[in-house]
């Protein structure tokens, strides 16, 4: 068993299948399969359950998969460290959607200036998406919001954010006791923080919305939340990037629940020059302020 051979096993399982492996790694399907064929001889199990021409993972072939991507990841940082300690080359990076929207552009800016040399590639999602992504090798690094399992990942602090619920212009206190709370709630899919923050929310107050309304970007959220379908809980910051904002009414939530905390998220062990770059410029001035509050709160 080589790295040839895990880089072939892993692209089998990525793709879905040989022919679109085949492709991807610029071989024949003819060599894939035999490749593939070999390695289960060398390791003396079936990694796949075979249908046809259908591959299906078998549950030893789960157990390599794991592994493989942990051996390849650590044989990519290996290589890398004895290349080039400069960032360069293709930096791919993850965030959650409001973290791009108004946290990145000043971010990328900045990392741009001082790394013309890297290409920059941005993927959004929501954390478990973009930590799924990170384990794949699918991107290198991600700004997600905490709370983070620490087992897989390394991190630093980045940004701490305040958050509240908006609701149309003049709608009544929300919170308020005595109060019913909003009907109906704007959210993102199911592994959105802020969704379970805001269902938490009325868990605690023994409620729960009777109507939730998914939708894949905060400007359509908040045309939504002008038009008066629902409310919604988001960062305070994303209201900078709408020109509509008097047309909403934003109410606080309690100082043990509006602050949420970003932090940057990488594989263990699989920390790059490029990613090292970022972690400089957001330890710089401008987000000391952030991490010092963020200890205050801790302690």
């Amino acid at each position: 068993m080589d790295l040839s051979d895990l880089r072939i096993f892993v692209a089998v399982v990525r793709e879905g299948g040989v022919t679109r492996a085949a492709e991807r790694l610029h071989r024949v399907q003819s060599n894939v399969t035999t490749r593939i064929r070999q390695l289960e001889e060398d390791l003396g199990v079936a990694l796949f359950i075979r249908e046809g021409k259908r591959l299906h993972l078998a549950p030893q072939g789960q157990v390599l998969f794991g592994y493989a991507n942990r051996l390849l990841a650590l044989a990519d940082e290996a290589r890398d460290a004895l290349q080039d300690a400069e960032p360069r080359g293709t930096f791919r990076l993850g965030a959650m959607e409001s973290t791009a929207a108004v946290r990145l552009p000043g971010l990328l800016s900045q990392y741009h200036r001082r790394h013309p040399e890297v290409v920059l590639e941005l993927r959004t999602g929501n954390p478990q998406v973009l930590a799924s992504a990170i384990l794949a090798g699918d991107i290198d690094a991600a700004l997600v919001a905490e709370p983070i399992v620490d087992e897989p990942f390394e991190k630093a602090s980045a940004f701490e954010e305040e958050l509240v619920i908006i609701a149309a212009a003049n709608h009544p206190p929300i919170g308020k006791s005595g109060i019913k709370l909003p009907r109906t709630i704007i959210v993102f899919e199911h592994g959105c923080p802020h969704r379970k923050r805001l269902e938490d929310w009325y868990a605690k107050r023994n409620e729960m919305p009777e109507r939730m309304i998914e939708l894949a970007s905060y400007h359509a959220m908040l045309g939504c939340v002008v038009a008066g379908m629902g409310v919604a809980l988001i960062p305070k910051s994303v209201l900078t990037t709408f020109p509509d904002r008097k047309l909403l009414s934003v109410h606080p939530l309690g100082r043990t629940e509006n602050r949420a905390w970003t932090a940057l998220i990488w594989r263990k062990g699989a920390g790059s020059a490029n990613v090292q770059a970022l972690r400089e410029i957001l330890q710089g001035p401008r987000h000391a302020s952030a991490k010092q509050m963020r200890t205050a709160g801790a302690a």
